[in-house]
């Protein structure tokens, strides 16, 4: 190195933008030049480089610069900081109803036997453990400085009926003996379990229990099953009314006679649906089909299994309809609307018959109002006349505001309608004339049938992809 000019002017010193690496390169460097480990690392401490230098590398330039003059080397790396582990529940059952999938068989059957498998815990049971979060490690960059890390996010349990925590709310017991569950928002409850082994008939009566209700066996005609938890059924489901806080599983069908009605805010699976009214706030799972019944989910229908038929009624579904085969070569009416929640677009549907009849009442009392009007103005106007013309005036305000009241619900109705972009319907073999796909706001009519389709939103309109 020369006598009268300093290191810096042959190296230059450089960081990447997170300084966790140093970089060395030389520039301007004439044949005799040479140079110590030392005053490499004092270059390297004058450009603020502290931190996890390298001492071999630096040992290997000074023996020998010239492999290095025409390149930036890695002189000094810093450690990442290493973020905390969150805070974590295990359940010492498997609560994930929503998730299981029952196996299908080659013949397009459902076994649905594991879903009736209940998660029975006696009191005074573990039902699951807490795990406290990490703080993390912290790093720190080629220049000294300490980067911070994220501590990891605590958890606690989300406590139901019939459970407790021991002091330190580490761990969950049952408090009763019964069923383990996951209702509304995560909770965890331990309910007893209603077991009816043969059919719901007079024998048993209507059932309203606070809990999971297991029937082994039918549901004929006439009879209700209410329930806090779920309801399972090994059987089938005929003219019955179901109602669950949890999800709803049929192991055969539902034979409703246009007089069936299961709702639930969970799930609701059965093998086939027929002239039924199921409604459910997840999804609707039919492994066979679904024929001339009135399906609303709040989230998806699915019907793929090996027939997976679904013809004539109607289907509303939050989110996404997925069936094999849609309506049928005779082109009976099928309606199948996705893109909003099916209360909000059956509300709309509602709100504007009832703004319509508004609007008519209004018009007749305008019209009676212009005569009473008239007959002031002659002096014609008696008592009992005169009493109506309030009455009408008053109602004529009442309509009016009720108006406006709807005429707003409706606006923002219609703006949720028009935010359908995740929406679609997925037809895995042939769809037919007779088919009125709906979403959102957007309509199309199915005139002649088509094999392997999606329909989707697509530059304001409903447009038709091939299913993949």
């Amino acid at each position: 190195m020369s006598q009268n000019l300093s290191l810096d002017f042959y190296v230059q010193i450089s960081m990447s933008e997170d300084k966790l690496t140093a970089y060395l390169q030389f520039s301007n460097v004439p044949d005799t030049f040479h140079v110590t480990v030392d005053q490499l690392q004092e270059c390297l401490r004058s450009n603020q480089v502290t931190h996890g230098i390298d001492m071999n590398q630096l040992g290997v330039i000074a023996s020998d610069p010239k492999p290095f003059l025409y390149a930036k080397t890695i002189v000094a790396r810093g450690s990442k900081s290493i973020d905390g582990r969150n805070g974590s529940i295990k359940l010492l059952h498997d609560l994930g109803n929503s998730n299981k999938k029952p196996q299908e068989l080659e013949d397009g059957t459902v076994d649905y036997k594991e879903l009736i498998t209940i998660s029975n815990v006696r009191s005074g049971q573990i039902i699951g453990q807490r795990y406290l979060p990490t703080e993390g490690t912290p790093g720190r960059s080629v220049t000294g400085e300490i980067i911070k890390s994220k501590a990891g996010k605590n958890v606690r349990f989300k406590l139901g009926k019939n459970v407790v925590l021991d002091n330190e709310e580490m761990t969950l017991y049952a408090s009763i003996s019964g069923m383990v569950t996951r209702s509304d928002r995560d909770r965890i409850n331990v309910f007893p379990v209603y077991e009816v082994n043969g059919d719901v008939d007079y024998n048993v009566g209507n059932i309203d229990f606070i809990g999971t209700v297991v029937i082994r066996g039918n549901v004929l005609p006439g009879f209700k099953i209410k329930a806090s938890g779920d309801i399972r059924i090994t059987g089938s489901v005929e003219a019955a009314e179901l109602d669950a806080e949890g999800s709803i599983d049929i192991s055969g069908g539902v034979l409703g006679q246009s007089k069936a009605r299961v709702k639930a805010l969970g799930n609701v699976k059965s093998s086939f649906i027929q002239d039924a009214y199921i409604e459910a706030g997840g999804n609707i799972t039919a492994s066979q089909s679904i024929m001339h019944s009135t399906i609303l989910a709040g989230n998806s229908v699915l019907c793929s299994g090996a027939k997976g038929l679904i013809v004539g009624g109607t289907i509303q579904a939050g989110e996404i309809v997925t069936c094999r085969t849609m309506g049928n070569m005779m082109s009976t009416t099928t309606v199948v609307e996705v893109g909003v929640l099916p209360e909000q677009r059956n509300e709309l549907v509602r709100l504007k018959a009832q703004l319509k009849v508004a609007m008519d009442n209004l018009d007749k009392t305008n019209k009676a109002l212009a005569m009473l009007d008239q007959m002031a103005m002659v002096g014609q106007l008696s008592a009992d006349k005169m009493a109506l013309r309030i009455k009408l005036s008053n109602t004529k305000k009442q309509v009016f505001t009720e108006q406006h009241e709807m005429k707003d619900r409706i606006l923002e109705l219609e703006k949720v309608l028009e935010d359908s972009e995740n929406a679609k319907v997925h037809v895995i073999g042939n769809i037919y004339g007779g088919v009125k796909i709906v979403i959102g706001r957007y309509i199309k009519y199915l005139k002649d049938p088509i094999a392997r389709v999606t329909f989707t939103l697509s530059d304001g309109d409903i447009s038709l992809i091939p299913y993949v």
